[in-house]
């Protein structure tokens, strides 16, 4: 698959707690919401053909963490990206198929003072990973394959293995399943300028309607080394979604110490940061 055909975008707020650890929640306080878990907004990391922005550069590499220039704080964030289909009528979304699901790191800058998400999302190529192991979706709906997945997380700094993320359950998104679909196309009609929110549909205007996108659905929750720990030069960042019925996360630990990356049912994503 071309990615950089396709539109990259996140939903921001769809596991609990995660905004708090990472200090935003305060960002969404004007952002309505009609329940406590419900998602805060959709934001865009990749938008190829709004050439005045820097939304513009292909920032998805799948080996590779290229520091910023600046001082700021970058942390992994691990979560589920679902590779989608998109269907127009009239020039607005009416379905969301996802066809495919992947490890993902939404590498995020801890950016003080920025108006939008997007503005800590994307900062020159290689500022987000994306596993070039894509495992195909049965079903995105109950009892379809996802529903059997886990999502966790590492960081290796001088050969020192640490959890990063805590070992979720897929099912432990606030809005998954035809929920979270039905959610999110009312957002890429509808968002409005708000806040930290931008307008969707005006970008997907921008970028001709494309049929493809990236959907990132949400980072999950910190451990407290994670929460209080950041990438460097020379760190080893992992994600990895893996299938609940054939791996306990033991097993998932002694293959990130034995470098063994592959194998069937699991999505590693391992980038070097330089």
């Amino acid at each position: 698959m071309n990615f950089k055909d396709f539109l990259g975008f996140g939903v921001a707020g769809n596991f609990a707690g995660h905004l708090e650890q990472a200090n935003e929640a305060s960002d969404f306080k004007n952002i309505e919401v009609s329940e406590a878990l419900q998602p805060k907004a959709i934001f865009p990391f990749y938008l190829p053909k709004k050439e005045e922005s820097f939304l513009s550069t292909f920032p998805i590499s799948s080996d590779t963490i290229q520091m910023p220039d600046t001082d700021y704080d970058v942390q992994i964030e691990p979560e589920v990206a679902l590779i989608c289909e998109v269907k127009y009528i009239e020039n607005k979304i009416v379905s969301l198929s996802p066809k495919k699901f992947t490890a993902y790191n939404d590498c995020s800058i801890r950016r003080p003072g920025a108006k939008k998400i997007s503005e800590k999302k994307n900062w020159g190529e290689c500022s987000k990973g994306l596993s070039s192991t894509l495992l195909d979706i049965d079903k995105f709906s109950a009892g379809g394959i996802l529903d059997h997945y886990k999502i966790a997380s590492f960081h290796i700094r001088e050969n020192e293995i640490h959890v990063y993320g805590e070992d979720s359950d897929v099912l432990s998104y606030s809005y998954f399943h035809e929920k979270l679909l039905d959610w999110c196309i009312e957002k890429f009609n509808n968002q409005v300028d708000i806040g930290p929110a931008e307008n969707i549909g005006e970008y997907i205007a921008e970028c001709d309607y494309p049929e493809h996108f990236i959907l990132g659905i949400g980072a999950t929750r910190y451990t407290e080394y994670g929460e209080n720990n950041f990438l460097a030069k020379g760190d080893t960042s992992v994600v990895v979604l893996y299938d609940k019925r054939k791996y306990t996360f033991s097993e998932i630990l002694k293959r990130v110490e034995t470098r063994e990356f592959s194998g069937e049912s699991l999505s590693f994503l391992v980038q070097n940061v330089i």
